[in-house]
Order: structure tokens, then C-alpha cells, then sequence
């Protein structure tokens, strides 16, 4: 796996990052989605220099140009709800994607810190030979995460993945490393050291789904 930490660099994203750490600028809803939206813009414009490229012939009012533009068919997953802002940040730059979107969620059975990731909603097209970019805020555990690209697994084999993070843990991290092709990509914003007992990132954020979307029951 190829990992890129984009804040081992200094840049406006470390901005954005503090703001949704943030205790009370987090309380904001909107301010957090839009914050989340815009690190998705961030890491879908830095992986966007590892795609493949071809030129092109633009007809201008004046004349022709030749540009480079990215000859990669795209599909976009992201694991709801939490991951439906980081999901739109890249979609804005990727507005051709087509899109898949998949829940998954802890099930504590027996209500202690154990728990099992469970695959509900699921709708996605074909990835056969495509670019899958994978959108996850949270790489806590990685479980979510293996879960999603079993199901999606179903649609096909991508040519290449990516997978893109808002925060991640080490843990999280080093779980996922031998669960996916050995030339994914794995773009993250944030890395954090630990977990806590209830595999929450930690110093992290919260509940990015809460944060984004309202406490649920």
C-alpha cells in the first residue's frame, strides 16, 4: 500500500483539519460539513496528479489548445452517513464520477466494546477496470472500511483504488495494509496515534456522522 500523509506538509488544509477538531467551532453543523467537504477537495485534487493523462484538442473562441486531461473512468464509494460531505468535496472536482454508496455500521450485540460491522444499503454500478476511489472520514479500525470493499468487490475489479481519509489511526491503518491491492493508494489529511476502548480516534474528532448530521438514537 502507498500511503500519502498530506499534513507531513504545511498548507491551508491544516485549517481545515483544526476547525473540525475543534470542541466549539465543531458545534457549527454546517461550518463541519463544509469543512469536511473541503479536505475532500484537497485530497481529491492531490491524487489527481496519479492519474493517467492524455491530450486533448480544445476548440477556443480564437483557435485550438492542446490540454492534458485525465483519461481515468472514476467511481466514487463513500460509506454512509458520515461520509456523504467528504463524498460531495470530491465529487465537486470530480463531477464526471459515477457513484456507489454503501452503509456500514458497528453492531454491538451484546452492548460491551465488542462489535461487528454490518452491510445494510448498497448501490453501486459496475468498477470492472475503473478507477475506485474509496471515501472513508473516519479509518478508525479499518473494519468498515474491509467490509465496504468486500461488497463492492462484487461489481467488479478496479483497475486502481484509492482510498481517501479525513483522520486515521496507525492502528487503523496497519489493519487495512494487507486487506487491499498491494498498489493501493491510501491519501489521509490526518494521522492520529491511538484508539480509545470504544475504538474511537483519538485525540480525532467525535462522531463525524453526529457532528455533521445530529446525534442519533
Amino acid at each position: 500500500m502507498i500511503i500519502h500523509h498530506l499534513q507531513e506538509g504545511n498548507s491551508i488544509l491544516n485549517k481545515f483539519i483544526a476547525e473540525i477538531r475543534d470542541v466549539n467551532i465543531q458545534k457549527d453543523s454546517l461550518r463541519f460539513r463544509r469543512n469536511i467537504e473541503r479536505i475532500g477537495e484537497v485530497l481529491g485534487y492531490e491524487l489527481s496528479k496519479n492519474l493517467s493523462y492524455k491530450n486533448v484538442s480544445i476548440e477556443t473562441p480564437l483557435g485550438e489548445k492542446t490540454e492534458q486531461l485525465f483519461d481515468n473512468d472514476v467511481v466514487l464509494c463513500s460509506i454512509l452517513r458520515a461520509g456523504l460531505p467528504l463524498h460531495q468535496g470530491v465529487l465537486n472536482y470530480f463531477d464526471d464520477a459515477e457513484n456507489a454508496f454503501i452503509s456500514a455500521y458497528r453492531h454491538h450485540p451484546n452492548n460491551d466494546a465488542k462489535s461487528e460491522i454490518v452491510v445494510e444499503y448498497f448501490a453501486a454500478p459496475s468498477i470492472e477496470n475503473k478507477t475506485l476511489l474509496l471515501l472513508d472520514p473516519m479509518l478508525a479500525t479499518g473494519q468498515s472500511l474491509v467490509s465496504v470493499y468486500e461488497a463492492i468487490k462484487k461489481q467488479g475489479t478496479p483497475a486502481e483504488i484509492h482510498i481517501l481519509v479525513v483522520i486515521a489511526s496507525k492502528e487503523g491503518i496497519e489493519f487495512i495494509k494487507d486487506k487491499f491491492p498491494e498498489n493501493t493508494h491510501l491519501w489521509i489529511a490526518a494521522i492520529d496515534v491511538e484508539l480509545n476502548s470504544k475504538g474511537y480516534i483519538v485525540p480525532g474528532l467525535g462522531d463525524a456522522g453526529d457532528l455533521a448530521f445530529g446525534t442519533k438514537l
